[in-house]
C-alpha cells in the first residue's frame, strides 16, 4: 500500500487523499465522503501518514504503516475494536498489535485515532498491507 498521498489535516476529521497541490494549499479528496476540497496551508497543518510513527519503550518509533500491517495480520485472531470502546479495551488491543508501545507517550486519543484511521482505510479498500512477494519485488 502506498501511503504517500494519504494525509491527515489538523482541525478536520478523517483522512484525505492528496489530489493536487497549489502554492497556498492542497486539493484533497476526503476518504469518508469522497468530496474534493481545497484546504489552505495558512490555516491548517498537513501530516503525511507515511511520516507518522508511534513511540516505543526502547526509544525508537514504529512507522504507522508497520502498525497497520500488524493490525491487518492480527485481524484473524483479534477483532479491531471500535474507536468508541473504553480506554482499557484500546490499551489491551495496543498491547497485542504493538507490545512495546510507550504507555506514557501514546495517549488514549492516539489509540482512538489509529483505530479510526485503520477503519477508514479498510472501508476504502486501501488496506493491502501484506508484504510483496519476492517475485513482485523483482518487478
Amino acid at each position: 500500500m502506498d501511503l504517500s498521498k494519504i494525509i491527515s489535516v489538523n482541525g478536520k476529521s478523517g483522512l484525505f487523499e492528496m489530489v493536487g497541490q497549489r502554492n497556498n494549499g492542497l486539493l484533497v479528496r476526503s476518504l469518508s465522503t469522497n468530496k474534493k476540497q481545497f484546504i489552505s496551508a495558512r490555516t491548517h497543518i498537513f501530516s503525511m501518514i507515511e511520516n507518522i510513527s508511534i513511540y516505543t519503550d526502547d526509544g525508537d518509533s514504529v512507522p504507522l504503516k508497520e502498525v497497520f500491517q500488524s493490525m491487518f495480520k492480527n485481524e484473524d485472531g483479534t477483532e479491531v475494536p471500535s474507536p468508541k470502546e473504553p480506554k482499557n479495551i484500546l490499551e489491551e488491543y495496543m498491547g497485542i498489535i504493538l507490545p512495546n508501545y510507550d504507555k506514557d507517550r501514546v495517549y488514549f486519543s492516539d489509540m482512538k485515532k489509529l483505530v479510526r484511521w485503520y477503519g477508514e482505510l479498510k472501508e476504502n479498500d486501501l488496506v493491502d498491507l501484506e508484504e510483496p512477494s519476492e517475485e513482485n519485488k523483482e518487478e
